[in-house]
């Protein structure tokens, strides 16, 4: 099946396939011969991985743009058939069967070289707030990376040294051909890489639609709309996926029995946005919106603008904080947020707190387990059936490795550079427990992210975006809504082309499934909306 997208040629020894840093040359099957990767640590070359006749060299940058985390290199001449980079995509599409089974390769395979230690490399103190920023946009972003930790070198100061880069440089990002970046924003790191992202200032076009959120809601209304011929964009600040990109595993999507880890969910979504033509800017964040007639701007983060004809508001949520004294101290050495991150901090075989008694922290907590940790999940409230679902009450109940503190709160933290104990009382008898872990999951909720749209849109009482028949006139809506003559559509928010989806939504149900429904619905109001501003009488 292959043989009809690719291209039959034989190799000679030594031959360069493709190198680290650079975009890969597609799909590799090898047909004779032997073929091997490397990366360069320290000035030299690590053997990864051996393939033989058979054997697929292939990575998931491959598909989404990126930079190849590994050179490969041939070490017995043979002979490979290659699938371009961009014949790979369209195969992808077009034979179903085939192109999951290579999906499934190439995410696993970004999964195994990390475990290995392959990919871009992190050099930093674990002390520093930016190497915290990096490795956390590194893994939102599922980027095979390894973490070089200055305070586990002897030789630090040499390896810096062998680097070209003074202490006060870093921390510094290796891409691969000898590329330092030193202390580069998320945007110029994402460059660096090769990430997905593009221009959408002030010369671009005027977009149909401007979807600001790249998690389910913002992704499925990607789909739709460029499917349905729209001129799309979609804007993140930080990654595709949102949320549900940290989830360890989404298991009651449908038409997923098996589940589905959520960095594949992100992976395959932002594919098929791509598939239709969306342009996706990640990362790119919003600042602000202002009406300009019946158009729109977006500012963004950078000092430029993006106009729109519509905007989809998916911005989601971020991540609830504790007041714990010294907690934030800790944040990015210990304390995390995510499951990706938590995992990162944790020795090979410590204990891990995690604070939360919904879905996600019952998720983190099986998960970690399965990885051989042991964990305590504390939980504010008497019981689990509250907010989690059944499924997983079940499987916390036997499994050996979780034991849930009801009716517990966090209350102190301590170590020395990173954490060694975690106090936790019972808030029923106000009995204390100091519990050896090394590092907290917090996952006690979200805050909405709409403070760049204060005094825009209406917002409830806890800032969620307000929309469609729960608007009244206490949110004071603009004088819009008698020229054209009807009210607000069911996801539509206070301004009239503007739509809200997802868990920023006032009222929305924090689920993957409903966010990805109210997208699609946005994109459908919204089209709506355009068709009806173009039969509008000029003048």
């Amino acid at each position: 099946m292959l043989e009809r997208y690719g291209e039959v040629r034989g190799t000679s020894a030594g031959e360069v396939l493709f190198r680290q840093g650079d975009a890969p040359a597609g799909l590799i099957v090898v047909l004779a011969g032997l073929i091997a990767t490397t990366d360069r640590v320290r000035g030299a070359d690590r053997e990864v991985s051996l393939h033989r006749r058979g054997g697929v060299v292939g990575l998931v940058a491959t598909v989404t743009g990126e930079r190849a985390y590994v050179t490969a290199a041939v070490r017995e001449a043979g002979g490979v058939l290659i699938v371009a980079a961009e014949t790979l995509r369209r195969l992808l599409t077009e034979e179903r069967a085939l192109g999951d089974v290579i999906l499934q390769l190439l995410f696993r395979r970004r999964e195994w070289l990390t475990e290995q230690g392959a990919g871009v490399r992190i050099v930093g103190s674990r002390y520093s707030p930016d190497t915290h920023r990096l490795r956390e946009f590194a893994g939102r972003s599922r980027v095979a990376h390894f973490w070089v930790e200055l305070e586990r070198y002897a030789d630090a100061d040499r390896y810096l040294e062998e680097l070209g880069v003074a202490s006060e440089d870093t921390p510094v990002v290796l891409v691969g051909a000898g590329e330092v970046l030193r202390n580069p924003s998320n945007a110029e790191f994402a460059r660096a890489l090769g990430l997905r992202g593009g221009d959408v200032s002030r010369t671009s076009p005027t977009y149909d639609v401007v979807i600001v959120g790249a998690g389910p809601a913002g992704l499925a209304a990607a789909v739709y709309g460029a499917s349905n011929g729209l001129l799309t964009a979609v804007l993140d600040a930080v990654a595709g996926g949102g949320q549900a990109g940290t989830a360890a595993l989404i298991e009651n999507y449908l038409g997923f029995p098996g589940g589905l880890a959520g960095s594949e969910f992100a992976e395959r979504a932002l594919l098929q946005a791509e598939k239709f033509g969306a342009h996706l800017a990640i990362p790119a964040r919003a600042v602000g919106l202002r009406e300009y007639g019946a158009y729109y701007s977006l500012g963004l983060e950078d000092g430029g603008t993006c106009a729109a004809r519509t905007v989809v508001v998916a911005s989601g949520v971020e991540y609830r904080r504790l007041h714990v004294p010294r907690l934030a101290d800790y944040e990015g050495i210990g304390v995390a947020y995510t499951l990706p991150d938590v995992e990162e901090q944790l020795t090979r075989r410590g204990a891990a707190v995690v604070v939360g008694g919904a879905n996600s922290a019952g998720q983190a907590a099986l998960s970690l387990a399965a990885r051989g940790h042991q964990v305590f999940l504390v939980v504010r409230g008497g019981e689990l059936g509250k907010e989690m679902a059944r499924y997983l009450i079940d499987r916390i109940s036997k499994e050996p490795l979780v034991e849930v503190l009801l009716h517990s709160e966090l209350r102190e933290v301590d170590g020395a550079g990173n954490i060694k104990t975690v106090t936790v009382e019972e808030t029923k008898t106000g009995t204390r427990r100091t519990l050896e872990a090394d590092a907290i999951c917090i996952l006690i909720g979200a805050e909405p992210n709409t403070r760049w749209l204060a005094n825009t849109l209406a917002l409830d009482k806890h800032g969620f975006v307000v929309t469609g028949s729960a608007l009244d006139t206490e949110h004071d809506l603009p004088n819009h809504w008698a020229t054209l003559g009807r009210s607000p559509y069911l996801l539509e928010t206070s301004r009239p082309g503007v739509f809200a989806a997802g868990d920023v939504r006032s009222g929305s149900v924090k689920r993957v499934a409903t966010a990805a429904g109210e997208g699609s619905m946005a994109v459908r109001f919204a089209q709506e909306h355009l068709i009806r501003e173009a039969a509008q009488p000029v003048g």
